[in-house]
């Protein structure tokens, strides 16, 4: 599992593995995780599901409970497929815009 740093935020990714391995090596790595904002760049999965993005549901609502943000970067979903509750996006980039929309939110008490 690789982790990239920037400020406040971690990006989390991961090679060569099955989605699977993946969520059991991030639920172990997370005690490190949990005081920063995640991006989860699942670029490395050529196929993912909804059922799949639903696998992150949980971690993603315990993060978000925690004033802290979690967004997944994959664009092999339907969109329309995941629930609101999770944060789903094609890019990086975006993955970085809303996090900052969410701190902000937070800083105003919305």
């Amino acid at each position: 599992m690789i982790f990239d740093k920037e400020g406040t935020t971690t990006i989390v990714f991961q090679e060569k593995t099955s989605l699977s391995t993946f969520m059991e090596n991030l639920k172990k790595a997370y005690p490190k995780l949990k005081h920063d904002n995640i991006v989860v760049n699942l670029f490395s999965f050529s196929k993912l599901t909804a059922n799949d993005i639903l696998e992150f549901l949980e971690i993603s609502n315990s993060h978000k409970s925690n004033k802290k943000s979690f967004v997944l970067v994959t664009d092999k979903v339907v969109y329309d497929e995941i629930p609101e509750e999770i944060s789903v996006v094609p890019t990086i980039q975006e993955a970085k815009d809303i996090i900052e929309m969410e701190e902000i939110e937070r800083d105003l008490g919305i």
